[in-house]
């Protein structure tokens, strides 16, 4: 018996270019995002989570057949409901309630009145429970990970606790209301403020000033960082013992830079400004390669330096130091004193846990001597921020104090209250660590790199350690404010729950929709990667939560990730992952509300996509996962973050950031089918379910990832499909399958275009626009009906001297005019069109020529799509393929445009309505 259900947008269709432009511009959101409070690795863009969870919940038209009988009716329904969702995504609307509301009134509509709970198994960083949370949902994740669940207990438990209290701290402003946690964040920063004075009373003699040269102002001078480079002994007998530097560069700005003087078997570093000399003065003395001694040049290679790391470990020597100046920030050259003052101090404490040492993403640092995440860090390093966490401790004794002489305030669990303050503090904490190691960099652009710049800890040789009191790059101060921002925009409306839980044993809440973002094969090593933060974490919450951080180190045996170095080989690394996430989502599938789609998302790595493309291993695998595990396909919607249009992802026919998989629970009763069963299912289905996807403006980059969706709909909603032996068809297969009948399709669309377009088509397809025979132009012409003078009074291509050329866009007439044209073809109304919309864009001229070729219109886009397919997939021409993708992507913008503009026919005019 099939169950009964109303279809959810996120079935149908959904606005995913704009979808897609919000999620790229996130990425340029720094203060006040909610990301800025803790890191995580592959954070799925808030914009997208957004509309998927909204899009997932509310009704599709075309479920209410007695309110929208008609296709017309149903899309005049669905444009409304864009409108909700291009409003929704935008960063500015995510904190205007009325914009929220007005989405949370269409869920209440779709969802019996009521706002249904969200849970995500897999909730890392926070963004989908947080999204819920954003909506009006009540919110509830877990993770196995415990920084993962610090993380979302910060963003998503906590602040509804506190919402709208005003701050407890003394001699707080008066003011009126405070919204959400705005209170909370105002005492995160103002006890920032009093472990930074706390903390500088007990190290603040390891920072001292600098003297400053008489050229430079002269006087004392506030350090923002020193800059030291690693050193090895010598490999030459003759300088045995001597500890020589390891640079990667000498350049510091774009007008400073370090000059090493070598002085016998002694040398020093000399800062020198006013311009750069000869890029072999800025060459360092150690690359990925290897090094070379800076007295001899004699060879280092990586696995000598990595061995004597190993045995002795690595030196470090001050290179140069950056302060700010009199006017403005300046370099100066090191001394011995200034030198010194950094080895003043042995910390009290220092994490002991050993490093992972067989995960790529952590093997530098045993690989280099740093076997504990300790050593990773300077003496003072160490020192600095084992004594921040030190005095975070001693905050809960103060903030009870001061919520007791405040006395109206004692409304507030004092214990609770406090510990929430101290929860921020370490994340603003963890932000220090990020920036306090040895692996942290300067930038010649004026700033330090974190230690995570990607998502792995690389050998850095030259390191940058900034002055944890200053008020520039790296301090602590900068640290507080960036978490203060964070939380100040956190929605803090509702419910959360965190836990911390294997996702194959999770017990989700009653009649709850689920949404998650689960690992993705081996991308990301996240057990390896967070005991970097875990060390610290468990040493300043701890005590908060103890059953949370209540291991060594990250638990790893049980993450669902794909990772050889823990098993015996990558098969088997591969069989765990299948098995752990078909067990996960078995469990998830039998808990599942009929009624609601369930979304799971899934990120690709460029690597794996430009070996294997869309058969991928871990795409394949992770598919097969879901299936297995009795869930059906039904949709897949491919984010991305960034430009539609962008030439490298284009080019090199990359997939989105991620695609969301739209899924329902299978039949209790479905069959198996056989192979050819199957494939003609494709035929009849997948076409129509294109031509749906193109008349949504899909971008065409993002065609063959939407169109898995339909395709994986045929194929998941079976038992099985059978081979000709019976075994049952592999999901890489299906994958393979569905590629192919997207490739009939697309080329069958050429059929229906004029007999010179298609002409234009192969040629294209063949020789690009380079020459070619014009005895084989003439067969293929012939082939058409029509002959080679045909397409050249068409104005496509040039036939001189025995060889025949398509002109290039640049070289069509420039006056040519669709109305006027006695020999009109789709070839020249795309070209021209796109030709105007590579100059101009979305403008009057471009939506005036796309109104002129309005009969043609259809016709164009499916020959942009075409084209698309042969540039990106055939003759690999990243240029061509983005015009194409370009303007599909502004299509709808476009049409919407034209639609608008005022024709009259009388006098040839024709403008735009404003």
């Amino acid at each position: 018996m099939t169950t009964q259900y109303k279809k959810k947008l996120i079935e149908v269709a959904i606005p995913l270019e704009k979808i897609n432009e919000a999620s790229a511009r996130e990425k340029s959101i720094r203060h006040g995002h909610p990301s800025t409070l803790h890191l995580w690795w592959a954070r799925r863009p808030l914009a997208a989570c957004r509309a998927v969870l909204f899009a997932q919940l509310v009704d599709d038209p075309s479920s209410d057949l007695e309110k929208f009988p008609t296709h017309n009716a149903q899309e005049v329904e669905r444009k409304r409901l864009f409108g909700i969702i291009e409003e929704l995504v935008k960063w500015e609307n995510s904190t205007n309630e009325e914009v929220l509301e007005r989405a949370r009134a269409e869920i209440r509509k779709s969802c019996g009145g009521e706002l249904p709970p969200v849970y995500d198994p897999f909730s890392g960083g926070g963004s989908i429970p947080l999204e819920a949370q954003r909506l009006g949902l009540p919110a509830y994740g877990s993770d196995l990970n415990p920084v993962a669940v610090m993380i979302g207990k910060a963003m998503i438990e906590i602040p509804p606790k506190f919402k709208d209290k005003e701050p407890i701290h003394p001699g707080a402003k008066d003011r009126q209301f405070y919204r959400n946690a705005e209170g909370l964040a105002e005492d995160v920063k103002y006890y920032g403020e009093w472990m930074r004075e706390k903390a500088w009373g007990r190290i603040g003699h390891l920072y001292p000033q600098v003297d400053l040269p008489k050229e430079q102002g002269g006087g004392k001078a506030t350090v923002v960082a020193w800059i030291w480079a690693r050193t090895v002994s010598s490999p030459d007998p003759a300088f045995a013992g001597v500890q020589v530097p390891l640079v990667r560069s000498f350049q510091l700005s774009d007008s400073a830079w370090v000059e090493p003087i070598v002085n016998g078997k002694q040398y020093s570093f000399q800062v020198r400004t006013g311009g750069l000399p000869a890029a072999n003065k800025l060459e360092g003395t150690v690359n990925r390669h290897g090094g070379k001694c800076l007295f001899t040049n004699s060879a280092m290679p990586l696995n000598y330096i990595r061995e004597a790391a190993r045995k002795n470990g690595l030196g470090q020597r001050l290179m140069a130091v950056v302060v700010e100046g009199v006017r403005g920030r300046v370099f100066v050259s090191p001394t011995s004193e200034m030198e010194q003052a950094a080895f003043l101090s042995e910390p009290e404490w220092l994490p002991e846990e050993l490093v992972t040492t067989p995960s790529h993403e952590v093997d530098r640092l045993p690989m280099y001597g740093m076997t504990t995440w300790g050593e990773a860090f300077t003496k003072r390093q160490a020192t600095a921020l084992t004594t921040f966490v030190d005095v975070a401790k001693d905050l809960k004794s103060q903030i009870i104090k001061d919520l007791e002489a405040g006395g109206v305030k004692n409304s507030i669990d004092a214990t609770e209250y406090a510990n929430a303050v101290r929860v921020y503090l370490s994340c603003a904490l963890d932000r220090c660590a990020d920036a306090w190691s040895t692996i942290a960099t300067w930038s010649t652009s004026g700033f330090i790199r974190f230690t995570f710049a990607r998502q792995a800890i690389a050998m850095t040789w030259d390191f940058a350690e900034c002055n944890v009191f200053s008020s520039s790059t790296g301090n602590f101060g900068g640290a507080v404010e960036w978490v203060v921002k964070s939380l100040s925009e956190l929605p803090a409306i509702g419910s959360g729950n965190i836990k911390q839980l294997d996702a194959r044993h999770v017990s989700m809440p009653t009649e709850s929709c689920l949404s998650t973002d689960p690992p993705y094969y081996d991308n990301i090593g996240y057990a390896d990667l967070s005991d970097y933060f875990y060390v610290w974490l468990k040493r300043s919450v701890g005590d908060i939560f103890p059953d949370v951080f209540s291991t060594i180190t990250v638990p790893k045996s049980d993450e669902l990730v794909a990772m050889p170095h823990r098993h015996k080989n990558r098969r088997a690394a591969e069989d765990y992952f299948l098995n752990g996430m078909s067990e996960a989502f078995s469990n998830i599938s039998s808990q599942l509300n009929r009624k609601l789609p369930a979304t799971i998302y899934y990120a690709f790595k460029q690597s794996e996509m430009s070996e294997e493309g869309l058969t991928s291993s871990g795409w394949a695998t992770f598919l097969e996962a879901v299936i297995s595990s009795g869930l059906s396909v039904v949709g897949t919607w491919p984010v991305r973050t960034e430009r539609a249009g962008r030439t490298i992802s284009v080019g090199t026919n990359a997939l989105a950031t991620s695609v969301v998989l739209v899924c329902r629970r299978k039949e209790a009763m479905a069959e198996s089918i056989t192979r050819a069963e199957f494939i003609r299912a494709l035929k009849r289905e997948l076409p129509p379910a294109i031509s749906e996807l193109q008349a949504a403006n899909i971008a065409p980059a993002d065609m063959p990832q939407s169109a898995i969706g339909p395709g994986m709909g045929v194929f998941s909603r079976y038992r099985a499909v059978l081979e000709s032996d019976d075994s049952p068809m592999s999901v890489k297969t299906a994958l393979q399958l569905i590629n192919r009948e997207l490739d009939e399709y697309l080329g069958g669309i050429q059929g229906e275009f004029d007999a010179d377009t298609r002409f234009a088509i192969t040629w294209f397809e063949q020789n690009g626009v380079g020459k070619g025979d014009y005895g084989v132009a003439d067969n293929l012409a012939r082939a058409r009906g029509i002959s080679v003078d045909s397409v050249k009074h068409a104005g496509i291509v040039e036939s001189t001297a025995g060889k025949v050329r398509i002109l290039s866009r640049d070289e069509l007439d420039e006056d040519w005019d669709p109305e006027d044209d006695r020999h009109l073809t789709v070839w020249e109304c795309l070209q021209h069109l796109v030709r105007q919309h590579e100059k101009d864009g979305i403008s009057n001229d471009t939506a005036v020529l796309l109104k002129k070729i309005n009969t043609q219109a259809e016709a164009v886009k499916d020959l942009a799509y075409c084209l698309y397919d042969i540039s990106a997939n055939k003759r690999k021409d990243a240029k061509e393929a983005t015009a194409y993708n370009a303007l599909i992507a502004d299509w709808a913008e476009l049409t919407k445009a034209a639609a608008a503009i005022h024709d009259t026919r009388g006098d040839r005019q024709i403008r735009l309505d404003i």
